[in-house]
Order: C-alpha cells, then sequence, then structure tokens
C-alpha cells in the first residue's frame, strides 16, 4: 500500500531489459535421467486462481476437462503415475491455494489419500487488500467481506512459502528442488 500511495512505478522499463545474450542448447547437454532425484523433489502447482472469467465461484483446477476429470483429478493421476513408474511413493505433491480456493480444493482432492492432507498438501498464498480507486482507503463489502481481499498471484510464491514456513519445512525435510507449474497446465510435467 505504501508504494501505491507513494505513486512510485513499480515497472521495469523497456529500456533497462535485454535479451539473454547465449543459453546453451538441450542437445547439447548432458542430461541422464535419475529418478532418484524424487526423494528430493516437491511438485508444486499453482492453485489460487478462480474461474470467475468463466462463470465459476470457485478454483477453474475444478473445471471437468475430459470424461467427468477436473485438472485435480487428471494432476492427482498424473502424480499416481509418476508414483507408480519410478516407484517413488514418497514423492512430494503440493498445492500453492489462495483463501478463495482452498476449501474447495481440499474438498475435491480428500478422494485422493496418498496426496497427502493438511499442510503436507497445501499452504495457502497471502491476501491483499483491495482499496479504492478515488482514495486508495481499503475497500469495504458488508455483504461480501471476502471480496475485499484478493491474491496477489503467481509472484506469492516465495513471501508465501517463507512467511507460511513452508520451506523451512520442506528444506528439513531434506528437499533440494521444486516443480513449479499452474494447476490449469496438465502438459507441465517433470522429466526425470
Amino acid at each position: 500500500l505504501g508504494v501505491l500511495l507513494s505513486g512510485a512505478s513499480t515497472m521495469i522499463p523497456e529500456a533497462d531489459i535485454g535479451p539473454v545474450e547465449s543459453l546453451p542448447n538441450l542437445e547439447s547437454l548432458d542430461v541422464t535421467p535419475d529418478p532418484s532425484l524424487l526423494k528430493s523433489t516437491v511438485m508444486l502447482k499453482l492453485n489460487g486462481g478462480l474461474g470467475t472469467g468463466m462463470g465459476l465461484e470457485k478454483a477453474k483446477s475444478l473445471l471437468e476437462v475430459t470424461d467427468g476429470n477436473t485438472f485435480l483429478d487428471l494432476i492427482a493421476k498424473q502424480v499416481d503415475s509418476m508414483k507408480t513408474e519410478f516407484k517413488a511413493k514418497d514423492l512430494q505433491f503440493m498445492l500453492m491455494n489462495s483463501f478463495a480456493t482452498s476449501k474447495d480444493t481440499l474438498e475435491a482432492l480428500a478422494k485422493y489419500e496418498d496426496l497427502g492432507t493438511g499442510e503436507d498438501l497445501e499452504f495457502v498464498q497471502n491476501k491483499a487488500p483491495k482499496v479504492t480507486a478515488s482514495d486508495f482507503s481499503p475497500a469495504d463489502w458488508p455483504k461480501e467481506p471476502g471480496h475485499e481481499f484478493c491474491p496477489p498471484g503467481h509472484g506469492d510464491l516465495y513471501p508465501a512459502m517463507v512467511g507460511s514456513g513452508t520451506l523451512d519445512k520442506l528444506l528439513k525435510k531434506g528437499f533440494k528442488y521444486m516443480f513449479v507449474s499452474n494447476s490449469d497446465n496438465l502438459g507441465a510435467t517433470m522429466d526425470v
């Protein structure tokens, strides 16, 4: 709020952005598949978005994709498939939910007991207060107090992990790597 009220720009001018000078080609890298790395890897899905633009009032990951399966059902099946294929029963899966998606998401995933529960399954991103355009005072919505806040988006991943204690918890459990993708991107899967 302080930055907003100060009028300071949070944009990075295009003139300050330059192209990457060089990157190695994938074909030139020596990549040896190593499923043992799954023991120290967390698969995280960003799941804070509501499907309001699609007429929903719940997590967009609860949209049916095919044959009665939602995005979340297919993600749970992808995780189960990886656990089976790579004999990695301890593959850690987590969600970064928002205050608006947590309840519905946890209810939908309760049938997949092997995914985990509670703090082992999710952490909730922060919430930011909405302000009025006229004077930047806090928005007031007595009929729907939940509408007075919004999730800050994917950029909140690191502050939410630190603030919730999730990062410390994962590091203490020996995790070193994290695969992050959106819950509505079923094509994003880990290569082992």
